[in-house]
């Protein structure tokens, strides 16, 4: 796990005006397209490779299990106060992938990843987009 430090005034050290920090979260339960049972876990190698890719300005982080068993390997992108964005069909190899996808998220102007220069892995694989709370309405 990567640790960003906070500056005094709660800010990540790595962040800038240009830069909201995002949290990548991988579920390191995930199995592989075959469902092998194997350790260490697919989900696991993602997360290792997600690592990897990472830099000072990515937070990455791993969760016993997403829930979205159905579409194999995930994670999702997390931004403070922004949509977040859950995604499938990954593969251990897909750290890098998850990393371009943050670098965009957090230079979003408008709080969601833009779909051109997204990688092709992000594009298929979207699960879902959450709004945060603030944006919900109320059935009226």
């Amino acid at each position: 796990m990567k640790i960003v430090p906070i500056s005094p005034q709660g800010v990540p050290a790595a962040a800038s005006a240009d830069q909201a920090e995002v949290t990548i979260v991988v579920c390191a339960s995930c199995r592989n397209e075959t469902g092998s049972d194997a350790h260490p876990r697919a989900g696991a190698l993602l997360a290792e490779s997600t690592l990897a890719a990472a830099d000072e300005t990515v937070t990455v982080r791993q969760v016993d299990c997403l829930g979205n068993c159905k579409r194999r390997l995930s994670a999702a992108l997390l931004r403070d106060g922004h949509w977040s964005y859950v995604f499938g069909d990954l593969n251990a190899d897909s750290g890098p992938d998850l990393i371009a996808g943050a670098k965009l998220f957090a230079t979003s102007a408008d709080g969601l990843i833009p779909w051109r220069g997204r990688p092709d892995s992000l594009k298929r694989g979207l699960v879902a987009r959450i709004p945060p709370l603030d944006a919900l309405k109320d059935i009226s």
